[in-house]
């Protein structure tokens, strides 16, 4: 009498989906952190010119589309993530907000954030620490996203009424002359329509 020997039958494990990024590494304002190493004090010095994204900055003045953002950079990763310091220098278009004139001009914008790691931040979650979840970035794997902040900087820094000029006079009030091309601009004074037929008469009568 034989007995059939039963095979053993082995629960083949589930590998661990690792979500992938959502970024792409080939962007110009993606920065790859991975030669930190997620160790702290480490760091890495980040200079490249990239083309404006659209739409960057306000309605009365922005940085063109294309134009040459010229960004000075340093990494350095600390225990949360990796911090990001250094300035962007844009080209800025717009007008006058007093005297319509065009505004032909560059600032340097300073940049500052940190971005944190993806468990630091659902650890930062699942502990109800709000302010590490919504004041900071956020690290996709070794890919960190610079746009977001970028926009942030941008607009903060920009006035919401531009000037041509500190001491710009804007227009007059009754021509629209631009009163910086004629600091003499002036006009009769005007005259009370209730006197207007007594000056009538004076003039007939000389």
């Amino acid at each position: 009498m034989t007995t059939d020997t039963i095979p053993e039958i082995c629960c083949a494990r589930t590998p661990e989906v690792i979500p992938l990024s959502s970024l792409d590494p080939r962007a110009p304002l993606v920065l790859d952190t991975r030669e930190l190493g997620r160790r702290p004090g480490s760091q890495r010095q980040v200079d490249r010119s990239v083309s404006a994204p659209a739409d960057l900055g306000i309605e009365v003045l922005r940085v063109p589309e294309g134009s040459p953002v010229e960004l000075d950079l340093r990494l350095e990763a600390v225990m949360e993530g990796v911090l990001v310091t250094g300035t962007a220098t844009v080209a800025l278009v717009g007008e006058c907000a007093r005297c319509l004139a065009a505004i032909d001009d560059d600032v340097t914008i300073d940049l500052q954030e940190l971005f944190v790691y993806a468990d630091q931040h659902a650890s930062a979650r699942d502990h109800g620490d709000d302010e590490l979840e919504d004041e900071t970035g956020r690290l996709e794997g070794d890919l960190l996203d610079l746009e977001p902040l970028l926009r942030d900087a941008v607009v903060l820094a920009l006035p919401f009424q531009p000037l041509c000029g500190d001491d710009c006079p804007g227009l007059c009030a009754e021509c629209g002359a631009r009163l910086a091309d004629d600091p003499g601009h002036t006009h009769e004074e005007a005259i009370d329509p209730r006197w207007s037929t007594l000056q009538q008469l004076q003039h007939d009568d000389q």
